[in-house]
Parts: structure tokens; C-alpha cells; sequence
């Protein structure tokens, strides 16, 4: 902090400090902000940027309000009466402006600049802080982990990765201090409140790596021993085709199921739903189905919770369900906005599906997704929202019921009587699987099987049909895949025990 004299007359404080024509500017650090960290930035004549406080600001705090103006600050004490006055002068100006720039904020992670994350870069760090999360960061990304989680105890932090499905630790972070410390650090990557430790908070950053940049979405949330966080990994290239597009093969899809997803994306209405538990790849799958698929002749529009991938092509809003922004709201407004095709991130409740019942009945190709644990449950489900059943099978093309196996890790698998079985080495550590491909199974719609879903028929006889039709069950198709070698009997029943 500059040594400069305390200035305690408010009214011509701003000139005494900065040179003539100095201004307020609560542009992009809004009145709200100021007033929270009691810290206020104003321009010089030149227009170079300086940030006014009584004490010293935080280090975190400067990086925060610098990322969101995007350039370097220069600091400078002024009084607590000072502060007060300019505070009181800019609630009058600009209060009306808050809501605006804590919209422009919420979103200024996709236009922020980009940091470059590389060995080089943590070895030249030098706070310990940002290298150990940087560090983090990029072990993170060589081991392919989907999820990062940094949960906060008394003696400091344990810093472990779900990679392929699975949570596993990587490194203990000793000291609560620095702990928090990597926290707000990534507070301020994702443009979010620093000072607010009492509320969950959501946000997103970029980072580069080896000349791509990937996606980063972060949770916030409070607890005993202050914050915990968890990082989601949204790298599209893990999935791609080698030539940067999403793909039914890169999730492991391939065959007759690959070819079966794509003519039900190519349909021009009725709705496709894919079911199963958090984490089983649904949005990717549809996502990868729209993607090979879309055309330049077809508008997409997307509603999602939150937005995962950008697609090239399409428009994709995010819910936002504290500005009344929800899934069935946002679903009348985008058909009115003249789609082909309509992506809902998920049917929640019976406003929504019957909205996109309606949409699929009237031309629209509709995409959502559904938690049940296979495909004929859908139908168990919509029956319980209460649902017109005649309608929604007629809008029904298909479910699309799937799950995620690990593949045994090709440097140590071993053979075993039925299959293979996992060893473990360095290149998996040590679990004996390295990556995952997506088991389904697909319950296609005929008129046989929507009379019998109208007219309530057992779930027992709806399967037996299905399975007349050529269903192969998810639990079938999971054991095929453990005899084919690529995975094993135990990840089978890991993964598929309820299916």
C-alpha cells in the first residue's frame, strides 16, 4: 500500500488524492461490492485504475476486483470518512445499476481472460497458496478426473479426485490458514464473493492447458471447518472424435446401439429421454447425439441446469431459478423462439413434462433426461406425476437407459475365468482401470407397447414385450461387456446391482 497522507475531507478528497479529474467508478466493482470489502475503485485523469481503502486490502481481494476489471490496480489509503461520503454519493448514482453488474458478473467467467496452467508456470508461483492449487490442478487433469474435491477439517484439508466414478485421495494440505487460502483462490478464478463464507456459492473458470482450454465449474459450500469446495471438469476432449466434436463412439457407443441413438436424433419430432443416476453421462450422451446430428438447416435450443458444454450452433440458456428462470418457464418461452429440435436438461416435475409432451405432440424433436433406474421405469415415473398416459406415449419415441464401467487398464489387466480381472499399476494408480464406456439399454416405442402402457399393464408384461421387441436388459448388456474382456464381473455388480 502507497504511503500517502490520509485525506479526511470527503468532499474533495478524490481530486486531493488522485489529480484532477479523478472519478468514481462503480461500472464493473458495483456500490454493493464496495460497500461489502469497504474498498472503492476510482479513475485518475489518465484513466489508470486505483483501488481506496482505509487498511490495507486483502492480496485476494485485489486479485478479485482486478479480475473483474481486467487490469492492474494501483493502491492507495484514504479516511473512513472519505469512504462514507463516496459510498453515500455513489448509492445515489449507481444503485440502479447493481442488478445489471451482478448479472454481467455471474457471467464473466466466459469472456475472462484465460491463465495458463503448465509445470512451468507452478514452479515459477510464488505464493504457496495458488502453486499448491495450480499443482492440484494439473495432477488433476494428467490422472483424468472428472471431480475435484478439497474438504476442509480442523488440522487443514484433504485434497482427493473422483476419477472414473471413484473417489481417491491425492494429497493432504497441512494448516487451515492455507487451506482457506486455496479456497478463495478459487473463489476469485470464478469472479465470486471472497468474504462470503456463510452461503453456498456456484461458479465457473478456464484454464489453458497444452494450447486447449477446458472448462471448470465450482461449488462452494460452508461447513464445520469452513468451506468446502468441489471443481467439475468439463473437457470436451476427453469425449471427442479426435476432430473437436463430441461423439456417441467416444463415450463408448458403437454398433447397433451408436446407429439406433442417431436415427433417433435425426427423427423430426417426438421426444427421446435417457434415464439413469447422477453421473452416468445422460447430457453427454444427448449432447453427443445433437452434435452429430445437427444440421444448418434445424435451430436448437437448449435448457439446462446449469450449461455443461458449450455447442457450437445452438443456443443454450442456463436456469436460473432466483430470477424465476426455471425449466418449465424457460421451455414456453424457447418454443415460442421457433425450434426444431429442444433440448430440457431434466424432466424434475409434472409442469415440465407436460410441457414437453405438448412440445414433442405439436413438430418438436425433444430431448430430456429422467432419473429412473431402467428404461421401463420411466413409464412408472410419469404415471406418478400424474401424467395424460395416452398423450405422453404418443409423444414417446424411445428411452435410453445407461450406465458408466470402468475399462480395465491395458498395462495390467490379468486374465481370470470368465474375463479379466484388475491388477493395478502406476499408469492407473494403482486401481486397475483406466477410463469408462457407457452400457444402455434402448426401449423403443411401437403401437403394441403404448397400448399396453396406456391401459396401465403390469411392469412385468411391459418388460417381456420389450424384450420380444429386442431390448437387451442393462444388466445383460453390462455382463456381455465383462465377457468381452474390457471390464470385470465386479464392476458389473458395482455398477449395475439396481438396474
Amino acid at each position: 500500500m502507497s504511503a500517502v497522507p490520509v485525506v479526511d475531507d470527503a468532499g474533495g478528497a478524490l481530486q486531493a488524492l488522485l489529480g484532477p479529474g479523478a472519478r468514481l467508478d462503480f461500472a464493473l466493482w458495483g456500490h454493493a461490492s464496495a460497500a461489502r470489502h469497504q474498498a472503492v475503485v476510482a479513475r485518475d485523469g489518465g484513466g489508470a485504475a486505483w483501488l481506496l481503502a482505509p487498511a490495507a486490502p486483502e492480496p485476494l481481494l485485489v486479485q478479485a476486483v482486478e479480475a473483474r476489471l481486467r487490469t492492474r490496480l494501483r493502491l492507495r489509503r484514504c479516511s473512513a470518512e472519505a469512504l462514507e461520503g463516496w459510498l453515500a454519493e455513489g448509492g445515489q448514482a449507481f444503485r440502479a445499476l447493481d442488478e445489471l453488474v451482478d448479472t454481467r458478473a455471474a457471467g464473466a467467467a466466459d469472456g475472462a481472460s484465460v491463465h495458463e496452467l503448465s509445470a512451468q508456470r507452478i514452479a515459477e508461483q510464488t505464493s504457496p497458496a495458488i502453486r499448491l492449487l495450480d499443482a492440484v490442478l494439473h495432477d488433476a487433469l494428467l490422472d483424468g478426473a472428472s471431480d475435484i474435491h478439497l474438504e476442509c477439517d480442523a488440522r487443514g484439508a484433504e485434497v482427493r479426485l473422483r476419477i472414473d466414478g471413484v473417489m481417491l485421495g491425492l494429497r493432504r494440505v497441512e494448516g487451515s490458514a492455507l487451506a482457506e487460502q486455496m479456497v478463495s483462490r478459487l473463489k476469485v478464478m470464478s469472479e465470486l464473493d471472497i468474504g462470503e463464507r456463510r452461503l453456498p456459492q456456484d461458479g465457473r473458470f478456464k484454464l489453458r492447458v497444452g494450447g486447449r482450454e477446458i472448462d471448470f465449474r465450482l461449488s462452494i459450500m460452508p461447513s464445520l471447518f469452513g468451506e468446502d469446495a468441489v471443481v467439475r471438469v468439463l473437457d470436451r476432449a476427453a469425449l471427442d472424435d479426435g476432430a473437436g466434436h463430441l461423439s456417441l463412439r467416444g463415450l463408448g457407443f458403437d454398433g447397433p446401439m451408436h446407429d439406433a441413438i442417431e436415427s433417433l436424433a435425426r427423427l423430426p419430432h417426438g421426444m427421446l429421454l435417457v434415464t439413469g443416476p447422477t453421473g452416468s453421462g445422460k447430457t453427454t450422451t444427448l449432447y453427443a447425439a445433437i452434435t452429430e446430428t445437427l444440421t444448418a438447416r434445424e435451430k436448437v435450443i437448449t435448457i439446462e441446469d446449469p450449461v455443461e458444454y458449450r455447442l457450437s450452433g445452438v443456443v443454450q440458456i442456463p436456469v436460473n431459478e432466483k430470477k424465476g428462470l426455471g425449466f418449465a418457464r424457460g421451455l414456453r418461452s424457447i418454443l415460442r423462439h421457433d425450434p426444431d429440435r429442444v433440448l430440457v436438461g431434466e424432466i424434475r416435475d409434472p409442469e415440465t413434462a407436460q410441457i414437453a409432451v405438448q412440445a414433442a405432440l405439436t413438430g418438436h424433436l425433444v430431448f430430456s433426461t429422467v432419473h429412473a433406474n431402467n428404461a421401463i421405469d420411466v413409464v412408472g415415473r410419469f404415471m406418478h406425476m400424474g401424467l395424460d398416459l395416452y398423450n405422453t406415449v404418443g409423444a414417446l419415441n424411445a428411452v435410453l437407459a445407461q450406465r458408466l464401467l470402468r475399462v480395465l487398464c491395458e498395462h495390467c489387466a490379468a486374465p481370470a475365468p470368465g474375463g479379466r480381472r484388475a491388477v493395478g499399476c502406476a499408469h492407473c494408480r494403482g486401481t486397475g482401470y483406466r477410463g469408462r464406456r457407457a452400457v444402455a439399454e434402448l426401449l423403443r416405442l411401437d403401437d403394441e407397447l403404448r397400448d399396453l402402457i396406456a391401459a396401465r399393464a403390469p411392469m412385468a408384461r411391459l418388460k417381456a414385450l420389450a424384450r420380444e421387441r429386442g431390448m437387451t436388459p442393462l444388466r445383460e448388456a453390462a455382463l456381455a461387456a465383462a465377457r468381452a474382456g474390457w471390464t470385470t464381473a465386479e464392476e458389473v455388480e458395482r455398477v449395475t446391482a439396481d438396474a
